[in-house]
């Protein structure tokens, strides 16, 4: 059946994170900037003051101590790239414990008992979350059951939308930006984040009734859904508890938008020849 690794990965989330080293801790008082691609940059937001990687590439001088890269698989271009420029000590939070970013870190912290299988990355985002909040001293011992609930929990309802809009503020940030990567490449839809206050500082004129939209719980985020509402949209309030355990509706709705329109997300499409053709012409040369 289609979806079936992602399936399994999101169903793995409590075994994983169970296992994620806890005994690891950031240099006391030590500047941190946290940087990645894609989900793993998502998953280094979670961390504090973030940098996109190719971002550090163009302007590597940063008021930092320590930099946290994130990747998978250890060996994501732009990563390397913005390891290679960096001039100062740098830790890696990976799937496996060598590749060419582990070979240029003091630290490498491997989150993941194994590499994820699906492309519709989902475990290895939390885990790599859970570890980051590990090394700033978080007690994460209670995440793998919370997972647990948000995996057994009912999904809020979806009609027939092909617009979506994810909206939160502060840590829920990274929150709304790593549900809307699950949304269009595991569902396909087209699915928009915003930080709240921004959301409401003319975004709105291209919203309506079309939208199906979702709010995490904080600042302005009872505003966000009131003028959501006012517009007609079907909208949800959703509760923020921890970025490991928020996410987890967001991939469950991927999937099952998935399973309802007819659509894979174990490929994140590239399984069709034209989107692989796009993935591979945008390739780093």
């Amino acid at each position: 059946m289609a979806g079936e690794m992602t399936k399994a990965a999101i169903a793995a989330q409590p075994e994983w994170l169970a296992q994620v080293p806890a005994d690891r801790r950031f240099p006391a008082g030590a500047r941190v900037l946290f940087t990645g691609c894609g989900t793993s940059f998502h998953a280094a937001m979670t961390g504090g003051d973030a940098v996109q990687a190719l971002e550090l590439v163009l302007a590597p001088d940063r008021d930092a101590d320590l930099l946290v890269l994130v990747s998978h698989e250890g060996e994501t271009e732009l990563t390397l790239d913005a390891a290679r420029a960096w001039r100062g000590p740098k830790w890696l939070v990976t799937g496996k414990a060598d590749g060419p970013i582990a070979e240029l870190c003091e630290e490498v912290i491997v989150c993941t008992p194994a590499i994820e299988e699906s492309w519709c990355h989902t475990v290895s985002y939390t885990c790599a979350v859970a570890a980051i909040a590990a090394m700033k001293g978080e007690d994460v011992a209670w995440l793998p059951d919370a997972v647990a609930e948000a995996i057994a929990a009912d999904l809020p309802a979806v009609g027939g939308q092909d617009r979506f809009l994810v909206a939160g503020a502060g840590r829920n940030l990274a929150t709304a930006h790593e549900a809307v990567l699950k949304l269009r490449e595991g569902a396909w839809v087209a699915a928009e984040a915003y930080e709240t206050e921004q959301l409401l500082h003319g975004y709105f004129a291209a919203v309506d009734e079309s939208v199906r939209a979702f709010v995490l719980d904080g600042p302005r985020s009872t505003n966000a859904v009131d003028g959501l509402e006012a517009l007609g949209c079907d909208v949800t309030l959703v509760p923020a508890r921890h970025p490991v355990v928020d996410v987890v509706v967001f991939q469950r709705l991927a999937v099952a938008i998935a399973d309802a329109r007819g659509r894979n997300p174990d490929r994140i499409r590239r399984d069709d020849p034209r989107w692989a053709a796009a993935a591979q012409r945008s390739r780093m040369r």
